[in-house]
């Protein structure tokens, strides 16, 4: 008996928890639908797919959470997918729908995307436990990855069409980069509970949201993904300037004479 339950034990231990990681592969087919339609010209339907995976991303650890199945299985896969849906497939869609006119520059800021997405992918899952759950160390990958969808639709919104060649493609994407194997802070949202009890005007202001939202989807989703990336550069250099006027005080306070200055 003792031996038959210690088998039985085993190959649970061996076996997967199937519903965290079907969104999970459902963000990894995002993904590669995403190279695909890159490869083919369509850029906008390129586009999308990296928001449903943006959305199946944060689905598949909080079901994990929720029904009790978080595994090292499922976040190693997690990340790999990832790796596709936030790093691959963004890369591809900028590089055709911009980058390639600049010749090799155009393929390195992509590749640049790719391997700064991979390392903040590592540097958080060894980083787990030790940097504190509601700040992020350097933006998250998805939220560069979206920063790059949303800019495609928008282009696509306000009447372009096409392939957009333009500098600021390539600066925001080395930007991006660059941002996401920082050292800057950027708020999780982890420690939102939204099935506690808010004051009603939360609620109110969270409808408003919504509402503009759903009224301009391409112009709001821009606006938030983009206000993101600058938020934690934003609070770095407020968090600096407060720092630097605090020193200043502390001196003038020392000495008297430079406050008359």
């Amino acid at each position: 008996m003792k031996k038959s339950a210690s088998l039985k034990r085993e190959r649970i231990k061996k076996g997967i928890y199937v519903l965290p990681n079907l969104f999970t592969t459902a963000s990894l087919f995002c993904g590669f639908y995403s190279v695909i339609a890159s490869m083919k010209g369509d850029y906008f339907l390129a586009a999308v797919p990296i928001l449903i995976a943006f959305v199946l991303d944060g689905l598949d650890g909080r079901i994990a959470r929720m029904t009790n199945t978080t595994s090292k299985f499922g976040s190693e896969y997690d990340s790999l997918a990832d790796l596709v849906a936030f790093g691959v497939a963004p890369a591809i869609l900028t590089y055709t729908w911009a980058l390639s006119s600049y010749g090799k520059w155009g393929w390195l800021a992509a590749f640049l995307f790719v391997v700064c997405g991979a390392l903040r992918l590592a540097r958080f899952n060894v980083q787990i436990g030790i940097i504190e759950s509601k700040l992020f160390n350097g933006l998250p990958i998805p939220g560069a990855a979206t920063v790059i969808a949303t800019g495609v639709l928008l282009f696509f919104y306000v009447g372009g069409e096409g392939r957009f060649v333009d500098l600021s493609v390539l600066v925001t994407v080395v930007s991006l980069s660059l941002l996401m194997v920082s050292n800057i802070k950027y708020y999780s949202f982890k420690d939102l509970n939204f099935f506690s009890r808010k004051p009603f005007m939360s609620f109110v202001i969270i409808v408003f949201i919504l509402i503009i939202i759903i009224a301009e989807p391409q112009i709001m989703m821009f606006t938030f993904s983009f206000g993101y990336g600058l938020s934690g550069p934003s609070w770095a250099l407020f968090k600096l300037g407060k720092k630097a006027y605090a020193a200043i005080k502390a001196r003038r306070s020392q000495h008297p004479k430079l406050s008359l200055l």
